[in-house]
């Protein structure tokens, strides 16, 4: 956004409670991988709504079931059968280990869901009083009240105290300390196989399988956040699939209905028993609409290959990197990730250097305040990102 240019961002400081650091651009429309801002200069989305539009922007297979659903059908609650929901539990069920679904509307009520349902099976169905859940330092696994404080992160829960109790976090990738915070109380360990926000940082496949051995061990669940890392992010339809796991519940978001709000809890039949009518419920959650995108969204990665081209196109995009980070090594000190999952962890404070990338039309974001994070859509070209490579090797020589 031009600074001359700052109506729109007056008007907003008079209306909208100021949770976010804008970013000095106003979006007007999008096609594909590319946003526009209002005078039409374009930018290569490397964020994709924070890893939201896989299929990238305004699919016209997406618009066309939007349409075509929103005649039909948008909205009759949870009170009646529908059959897009069940169409997009048998694609969900279908690609996985898991045999049933809670739909909602977000990752955060996801993994509330989660933690929920964790607490409701010990208790109601193993009859125990096990209630604790357990998550690694640097996770994020949402915003309300329970996820946050399950969140791995002090930044997010500044302000908000007291917070609930029944949850412990342990030093990530630490299984000695998992081990030592599991007890009687323990209900569930809750995991993303790549932290996000915490600075794509990936956990390790030994650990990982500690991790399921000793939750089955310990007899709590064993449960996995794929709200960013899910639907073909890293290569694989889910993260976890990389490492031959097989989780008793999985959450999901994001990606799910390419930019409409859907998320959803997957358990195992065993686990599933614990909710009955009554036992939660959500209001917009699962809707025909967004579901309909859903099942489109699923058979489109599918006969698409886009986890396999994600892959690919990760596998390039990472060579290319580490190229880079031999060429800068004092400004470069880690790239990682899986897939079009791409963290840069630089030396110094990544801001000027997102700016740069910013000005020559590349956007991504920041986190940890050293980590560029690229999270592009699963249909970015080869030569999008070399592009971005050639930019960022650009904006790190005048650094």
């Amino acid at each position: 956004m031009k600074e001359h240019d700052n109506a729109t961002q007056n008007q907003e400081k008079g209306l909208l409670c100021s949770t976010y650091s804008r970013y000095p651009l106003e979006i007007a429309r999008g096609r594909g991988s590319k946003l526009y801002d209002p005078q039409g200069v374009e930018y290569t989305d490397l964020l994709a709504g924070i890893a939201v539009c896989g299929l990238g922007h305004c699919h016209p297979e997406i618009s066309a079931v939007i349409k075509e659903q929103s005649d039909t059908l948008v909205h009759c609650s949870n009170l009646f059968y529908q059959r897009p929901q069940l169409d997009l539990a048998k694609a969900l069920t279908g690609s996985c280990s898991l045999d049933r679904v809670f739909f909602c509307n977000s990752g955060a009520e996801a993994n509330e869901a989660a933690l929920k349902i964790a607490r409701r099976y010990m208790q109601t169905i193993r009859g125990l009083k096990a209630h604790e859940i357990v998550s690694l330092e640097g996770s994020f696994h949402g915003r309300t009240l329970a996820t946050l404080t399950l969140t791995g992160q002090d930044k997010v829960k500044e302000g908000y105290a007291p917070l609930p109790p029944g949850f412990k976090t342990v030093p990530f990738a630490d299984i000695e300390a998992v081990e030592a915070a599991l007890g009687d109380k323990t209900a569930a360990v809750l995991v993303e196989i790549i932290q996000g926000e915490g600075g794509v940082r990936c956990l390790p496949r030994e650990f990982l399988h500690e991790l399921q051995d000793l939750c089955r061990s310990r007899g709590c669940l064993f449960m996995v956040d794929e709200v960013q890392t899910g639907l073909g992010r890293t290569g694989k339809l889910w993260a976890h699939q990389h490492f031959d796991l097989r989780p008793d519940v999985l959450t999901t978001a994001k990606g799910l209905a390419n930019g409409l709000p859907l998320g959803a809890m997957l358990v195992t039949e065993e686990v599933g028993q614990a909710f009955g009518p009554g036992s939660h419920a959500t209001t917009f959650g699962g809707g025909p609409l967004v579901c309909a995108v859903g099942t489109r969204v699923l058979e489109i990665i599918e006969r698409d290959g886009l986890c396999r081209r994600a892959a690919e196109i990760g596998k390039e995009t990472q060579k290319g990197l580490q190229e880079l980070k031999a060429r800068f090594p004092g400004k470069i000190r880690e790239v990682r990730g899986k897939g079009l999952m791409q963290g840069i962890e630089l030396t110094f404070p990544a801001k000027g250097v997102w700016q740069g990338l910013l000005e020559k039309g590349f956007i991504c974001n920041v986190v940890q305040d050293r980590i560029l994070r690229i999270l592009p859509p699963l249909i970015i070209s080869r030569e999008e990102m070399t592009d971005f490579i050639d930019s960022l090797e650009d904006v790190l020589y005048r650094q």
